[in-house]
């Protein structure tokens, strides 16, 4: 910056827009999250580390460049948001030493020797920015990207990518406006000339240039290229500088940023930027990528290498809020207004339908409990109860696949509200092919006994009904009822009819008609907390709960995608019809 003191490298520094930051928010003037104050608390440790180095003037080089070269789409001045700055600092401002054995050739050119040379490296080698949608976080990536292409010179070849190819275009968009304008003295170099000039002088032909491969600056020999968000177009790759757009956001269920990694690993000073609001799909690659970010901003794992930017609201209360929405998205009133935030809450409440992607987008609260057919507040469990020796209806759900094989236990109680147990199985090469994230829930619902995994690729169902034949001898419950689905059930239900009785067994026919009844039934019982369960797994399906309506009004239970199990709420309903169809089996 300009007429400022010239700070250069120190290891004792403070860095200038972390430093006004952090000042703010002692102030009061800017609310933070919990994750924003632990990732301060590591700028913290870095400005203490005596072996980590900051330099002012390696993010002022990149703000000047910005400022001076750059304009916004509709050809205004380009002034850095502070928070770009914020985040820059972290990219550009830190360095650290090692030592390193090069060979030196001789002056004559005959031979040489190696040599010990101490090499200066940037610190931050990836960095993750989870913030509310509108805080422009793709024009950042773009300014990134755009530094890189055009003045680090030892870059060849750099990558963007996002669930849509028109998203990643938002990420080019920019820059082609830039080569368009050529504001600054830099641009107005490399875009001058033709580009149809190959064979004449290469001072005449154009430097930088948007062409069918991507955006190519011929002068440096560097490429800026868009890749689909497909772990096999982009594994391989040894791209330096890459950016990735909302990965959390879409469907994706590979760990595209490490595919990235592997290939740029093998580059000095390669640098990965992941951006992205927060998503309305759990389980997947997103939410292992964001357990492995909480422990190295909890201290469990440190690694300096890590810039980690996650902006959200604490409480979903804070929703109401206005003053903590800055928490969620740190540019709101500057990149969008306060209005616009304030017709999403109106949205939200109105229309539970949208309520999802509000919550997420705009405040960063992972969706996981926030469903379209039970709310958060009526999945959450109750205080421990055993429901041992009492009368109960039985509902089944059966699957031999992928799906949970679902036993529901209703327990019909004095005050008309139901006590609730569920028992699921699985097969172990099921359990294997889990994603990280949801793995680490599969195994809480097995140490609760909500889930049995058995060997095999298929579910053996004779085996399947001993251990619940055991399982219900053992708690004494006395079955009343039985409803099922008949898909897959019908050598379960014969044995059943074989070693019980023919009576209060009743199949339970799925589709709108017949399923609209019990779910709203079971929904008003949901509401007044009359579903009394205590157990992980019966949260977790009924926060998986969507439902479909037809044209006649009528609901009917889904999910809202393969990996979210619904199967133990499935039973829960059969096994109320079933309840409803005996109800003299209780007298």
């Amino acid at each position: 910056m300009k007429g400022e003191f010239k700070m250069a490298l120190s290891n004792t520094a403070t860095p200038i827009y972390y430093g006004k930051f952090r000042d703010a928010v002692i102030r009061g003037e800017i609310p933070v999250c919990k994750e924003i104050s632990m990732e301060m608390n590591r700028i913290d440790d870095l400005i203490a580390n005596p072996g980590i180095y900051y330099d002012d003037q390696a993010i002022n080089g990149f703000i000047d460049f910005c400022e001076q070269e750059l304009t916004l789409t509709d050809g205004s001045d380009l002034h850095l948001l502070d928070s770009f700055k914020l985040w820059a600092e972290q990219v550009f401002g830190w360095y650290y030493f090692v030592e390193r054995s090069v060979f030196e050739p001789s002056p004559d050119g005959h031979g040489g020797k190696y040599v010990t040379k101490t090499i200066k490296k940037r610190l931050i080698n990836k960095q993750y920015l989870i913030v509310a949608r509108g805080a422009a976080k793709s024009m950042y990536g773009s300014l990134i990207q755009n530094y890189y292409l055009n003045v680090d010179v030892s870059t060849t070849h750099q990558i963007t990518t996002a669930p849509t190819m028109k998203q990643a275009e938002e990420m080019m968009s920019p820059m082609r406006t830039a080569i368009t304008r050529a504001k600054g003295p830099l641009f107005q170099f490399l875009t001058e000339g033709s580009l149809q000039n190959t064979t004449g002088s290469k001072a005449n032909r154009t430097k930088l240039a948007s062409t069918k491969k991507g955006i190519e600056n011929f002068l440096t020999g560097s490429l800026l290229e868009i890749r689909p968000m497909n772990i096999n177009k982009l594994q391989g790759l040894r791209c330096k500088i890459a950016t990735v757009d909302e990965w959390l956001s879409g469907d994706i269920r590979e760990d595209v940023i490490g595919a990235i990694e592997q290939g740029a690993s093998k580059l000095d000073d390669y640098l990965i930027v992941a951006m992205s609001s927060e998503g309305t799909v759990r389980n997947g690659s997103g939410d292992t990528i964001k357990m492995e970010l909480m422990d190295i901003l909890k201290g469990d794992y440190i690694n300096p290498h890590v810039s980690i930017w996650y902006y959200r609201l604490d409480e979903v209360e804070e929703v109401g809020d206005p003053n903590t929405w800055m928490k969620a998205n740190p540019n709101i009133g500057k990149t969008v207004t306060y209005e616009t935030y304030q017709l999403d809450v109106e949205r939200a409440e109105k229309n539970p339908a949208v309520r999802n992607d509000i919550l997420a987008k705009r405040f960063g609260i992972p969706m996981e409990g926030y469903t379209y057919f039970f709310t958060y507040e009526e999945t959450l469990p109750h205080r421990r109860r055993d429901f041992w020796g009492m009368p109960c209806a039985l509902g089944a759900d059966l699957s031999q696949g992928d799906d949970f094989c679902a036993f529901t236990f209703l327990f019909p109680l004095r005050d008309g509200s139901f006590g609730i147990k569920t028992r699921n199985y699985i097969t172990d090469k099921t359990l294997h092919k889990l994603p990280g994230a949801m793995r680490l829930k599969y195994d809480e619902f097995m140490r609760e006994g909500s889930l049995i995994v058995m060997e095999g690729t298929v579910l053996d169902m004779e085996q399947v009904y001993d251990d619940l034949d055991a399982h219900i001898i053992e708690r004494e419950y006395d079955v009343r009822c039985f409803g099922f689905d008949p898909y897959n059930a019908r050598a379960f239900v014969e044995r059943w009819e074989r070693e019980n009785g023919p009576f209060g067994i009743e199949k339970v026919i799925q589709g709108a008609k017949t399923e609209s009844v019990p779910l709203g039934e079971l929904k008003k019982l949901a509401e007044e907390r009359m579903l009394i369960f205590d157990e992980e797994l019966m949260t977790f399906t009924m926060g998986n709960c969507i439902t479909l309506e037809d044209t006649n009004g009528n609901r009917k239970l889904l999910k809202k995608r393969y990996d979210q199990k619904i199967d133990a709420v499935a039973a829960m309903m059969d096994g109320y019809v079933a309840y409803k169809l005996n109800k003299d089996a209780f007298e």
